[in-house]
């Protein structure tokens, strides 16, 4: 029982577009989107500025209407953002911009905001990458919190015994599994509350606006 746990499976994915200012908005918002159907909430603002640095770069040096493509992946337990171009010629680098310049930042914020960042060149495209610390221990892991931990440990007992009834011996659960269980032990709670004569219903807006204010 030890060893349960869920893994959160987190495919890689990539997005072409044409690198204009008005587009950087939308990157911001599928940014959001990807990073909340992940789990890593905490990592939107840094991923999202990143993204727009590096975008931002490519319409500066490259050309607006470039045609780009945003590629977002798991490195261990690293974000890794990747912005390709067509250009091996025009290779960003790190400018130390003095004080009321507006340009010459770009790769100075994300220099400040990643772990590591680089360029790889291609026969005919560069990849412009930066990768961010997440705090996770692997790909597959989620963010350790009090609440979530407990939670983790709740959901592992109850698909342990219901598998071990069933006959199986497994120490690994999918999230899918999980979410199923979740299921069940939320209607579980809420025959209980019911046989209390507790209303389920306020319990539950209870616990949504405690969810909310928890939240990072």
């Amino acid at each position: 029982m030890a060893g349960c746990r869920f893994k959160v499976r987190r495919k890689p994915w990539d997005l072409p577009f044409l690198a204009e200012p008005e587009e950087l908005s939308g990157l911001r918002n599928v940014m959001r989107l990807h990073l909340g159907i992940w789990g890593l909430p905490h990592m939107i603002d840094a991923a999202q500025l990143c993204v727009t640095e590096l975008v931002t770069n490519v319409i500066t040096h490259v050309g607006p209407g470039t045609p780009t493509t945003l590629a977002v992946s798991m490195n261990g337990g690293s974000l890794r953002l990747e912005v390709t171009d067509p250009d091996v010629r025009a290779l960003p680098t790190l400018l130390a911009a003095t004080e009321g310049e507006e340009s010459g930042r770009g790769m100075a914020i994300v220099d400040a905001v990643a772990t590591h960042w680089g360029v790889v060149l291609r026969a005919d495209t560069k990849v412009t990458w930066c990768e961010l610390t997440t705090g996770l221990q692997a790909a597959d892991d989620h963010v350790r919190e009090l609440g979530v931990d407990t939670a983790e440990e709740l959901l592992s007992l109850y698909c342990y015994l219901e598998n071990h009834a069933a006959g199986g011996d497994a120490t690994s659960f999918s999230v899918a599994v999980a979410e199923e269980a979740a299921i069940q032990i939320f209607a579980d709670l809420l025959d209980w509350l019911r046989a209390h004569g507790c209303d389920p219903s306020v319990t539950l807006d209870q616990a949504l606006v405690r969810c909310e204010v928890e939240s990072p």
